[in-house]
């Protein structure tokens, strides 16, 4: 039972990230997790906000 409701835990963690990464694609966000990220893509190719600087995932950054 105990190991029933762990699995129940950790598949509502795993598929409700999955559901907020779904979403923010879909709304355009370029940096997912940034503070800035929808920021990211308007800026136009000319580098993204300060505050996304240390966004791995921005293509500005890569």
């Amino acid at each position: 039972m105990v190991n029933l409701i762990v699995f129940l835990i950790i598949a509502a963690i795993v598929g409700g990230a999955g559901l907020y990464i779904y979403k923010a694609k879909k709304r355009g966000v370029k940096c997912i997790g940034c503070p800035s990220g929808a920021a990211c893509g308007k800026q136009g190719g000319h580098g993204c906000a300060s505050s996304c600087a240390s966004c791995s995932g921005c293509s500005h950054h890569s």
